[in-house]
């Protein structure tokens, strides 16, 4: 069962990973990230039932935490992005300068 789950989680931050790298829309980067972090909670929390200690949930519910901060920094820089440029395309932000 704890195999399954490292490969479940595995397999899910690889699909974060591709994710990340192939596409433009800076949305769809967002979502991305999102779920490498997910992967990540998935990872602890099978690490921590294998383990039967509750240090893995304690640390995603710091992960998860940060991945809120992580998303509320990264959709207002989306909205100034759109606010500029009327556009969320990432080749917009590699011009941004200051």
């Amino acid at each position: 069962m704890e195999t399954t789950i490292q490969v479940l989680a595995a397999f899910l931050f690889a699909l974060g990973l591709l994710t990340v790298m192939v596409r433009r829309n800076t949305i769809i980067i967002l979502m991305g990230i999102e779920m490498m972090l997910n992967a990540a909670n998935l990872s602890l929390v099978g690490f921590a039932q294998y383990l039967s200690q509750v240090d893995g949930q304690i640390q995603v519910f710091f992960t998860i935490t940060i991945a809120a901060a992580e998303s509320a920094i990264g959709l207002s820089i989306l909205v100034n992005l759109y606010r500029h440029f009327n556009s969320i395309k990432t080749e917009n932000a590699a011009t941004l300068k200051g």
